[in-house]
């Protein structure tokens, strides 16, 4: 075994210089993509109208079927009662 020290060689060489400014390259790029899919997902949930403003809606049309339906069985069952007679 040699007596000498455990040391780095602090060099830096031009492939690493390269590899180095190829990921910052692309970690850039995918960022850049990134934000691009969020803004348009943003874009896309802001055209559609909230949900609880759809729910009010739907429940809105089914209170009125449902009166609507109860008016109809009642003319159903009167004319019913009206040819029994």
């Amino acid at each position: 075994m040699s007596d000498r020290p455990l040391s780095f060689d602090r060099t830096i060489s031009f492939s690493l210089i390269v590899v180095v400014l190829i990921q910052s390259a692309s970690a850039l790029i995918w960022v850049g993509a990134a934000d691009t899919r969020l803004h348009a997902l943003e874009a896309a949930v802001n055209m559609k109208p909230p949900v609880s403003e759809r729910l009010a809606r739907i429940e809105t049309q089914m209170d009125m079927t449902r009166r609507s339906l109860s008016r109809i069985e009642r003319q159903l069952d009167d004319s019913r009662k009206g040819t029994e007679d």
